[in-house]
């Protein structure tokens, strides 16, 4: 008996310390700080965002709950963009999906090309029935539409969270998932410019070119969350 109790204890303090070490959602830490990461949401509120290309408020379908930011699903919200603009960054968040779910974040966002806002890392439920037959380009990670990410992708399942990042720095662009670099790419390469030419944006001559612009959280009328939304500009 004194042996279990001994164990017990070891997993309660095992625990606990687990607990501990857990950072706190939508903060930053004293080394972020230092970094100079800006958080983008602070779990309490839409303080820093504003709908896309307007002046109203940003729709009902956009809810903070439990220190997370929900696109609810079916309920219009429209696309959101932060208040400020970036030209060399790096871009991390968390996200979730409910199962079936598509959605995507844009950056190099233009507010005078409706057509094409910006470069979307595609976020979707790969495993969904309706979703098995995906082009390449349109799978989780992708720059959608124009260049796939890695085929060996660390993605979690619809209703766990996933990690992701982007990070731009003159021309050179990268998508992050889950820790492991699945997609680089050169703005103006050759690769970019003949997605581009083969996709629904190549009516759009200025689209794949370096803008400073703000970061888009889209409405894909499905159901999505989002926390620990942070930003660093890079010199």
């Amino acid at each position: 008996m004194k042996h279990k109790i001994i164990l017990f204890c070891f997993i309660c303090l095992g625990t606990v310390a687990g607990l501990a070490a857990q950072a706190p959602q939508n903060t930053l830490t004293a080394q972020e700080k230092a970094e100079g990461w800006q958080l983008l949401f602070d779990g309490q509120s839409l303080a820093g965002w504003r709908a896309y290309n307007k002046t109203a408020q940003i729709g009902s379908g956009w809810k903070v709950e439990d220190g997370l930011l929900r696109k609810a699903a079916g309920e219009r919200g429209g696309d959101i963009v932060t208040e400020k603009s970036f030209d060399d960054f790096e871009f991390a968040w968390e996200w979730r999906l409910e199962p079936g779910a598509n959605n995507g974040i844009k950056y190099l966002v233009s507010e005078t090309r409706a057509g094409a806002p910006g470069h979307e890392y595609q976020m979707i439920d790969e495993q969904a029935e309706k979703q098995r037959n995906l082009a390449p380009f349109h799978r989780t990670a992708a720059f959608y539409e124009v260049l796939p990410a890695a085929e060996e992708k660390p993605l979690k399942a619809a209703g766990e969270w996933n990690a992701s990042r982007v990070v731009v720095k003159g021309n050179h662009v990268e998508h992050w998932l889950n820790g492991k670099k699945v997609l680089e790419y050169e703005l103006g390469s050759e690769a970019v410019r003949a997605g581009i030419a083969a996709s629904k944006f190549n009516k759009f001559p200025d689209f794949g070119t370096k803008i400073r612009g703000p970061i888009m959280l889209t409405d894909h009328s499905d159901g999505a969350w989002f926390r620990n939304l942070k930003i660093r500009e890079l010199r």
